[in-house]
């Protein structure tokens, strides 16, 4: 050892700061972790526009659901309203058109599932899994072909109806019953029954 050297003057220094870093973080430490957490924070908040735009806007979160006063329809009318940019058919079919929707047999059917939102798609499509119960003159369905996506005839004139008193797609002579079932034609799938309800006695809520 050095003369006029001390053996306290060569020992580690074990003081506040040394222990920090041993058992601790540091300030350093500290500093980089607050750093890189706002850095995130950052990131997420200039991402957030970005999400926001992917959101459907009000104008179509508002037409996620619609209602429809039936009040005016009478027996044997049609109407056609919009819901989420697609046409939808509600008829009050006559007693004669519910008779012979029920009348029609499943075999008899190229289509036999109900193509009904609110039922699973092994629900045969029988006019009372395409219609509501005690509301069974009330036809609704999207009004699209399922063919090619053409409208079909039939909301107005009964001779435009086809042949079997439903719909009939000219495009491309795809013809529905009074149910809104395919029964001749290159369509492949019956209209489409939209999940709606009864909220009234003479509304109905669409969505």
């Amino acid at each position: 050892m050095a003369s006029g050297t001390k053996a306290s003057d060569t020992k580690p220094d074990h003081g506040i700061g040394a222990a920090h870093d041993e058992h601790g973080p540091s300030r350093r430490d500290f500093i980089t972790t607050a750093a890189l957490g706002w850095a995130s924070v950052g990131g997420a908040l200039a991402l957030w526009p970005f999400i926001q735009q992917m959101n459907p806007d009000a104008s179509t979160q508002a037409l996620a659901s619609t209602e429809v006063d039936l009040a005016p329809v009478k027996e044997g009318q049609a109407i056609t309203v919009l819901w989420r940019g697609k046409p939808v058919f509600i008829r009050n079919r006559s007693k004669a058109e519910v008779e012979a929707a029920k009348a029609v047999s499943i075999s008899d059917l190229s289509d036999r599932s109900a193509r009904n939102d609110l039922m699973p798609d092994s629900a045969a499509a029988s006019d009372q899994n395409r219609t509501k119960k005690d509301n069974e003159n009330w036809l609704v369905l999207v009004g699209i072909c399922t063919h090619l996506g053409c409208i079909p005839k039939g909301q107005g004139l009964s001779d435009q109806r086809g042949d079997f008193g439903g719909y009939f797609c000219p495009c491309h002579g795809s013809h529905y019953d009074t149910s809104g079932r395919i029964r001749k034609g290159p369509a492949p799938r019956n209209l489409e029954v939209p999940p709606y309800e009864f909220v009234s006695a003479t509304k109905i809520k669409i969505g």
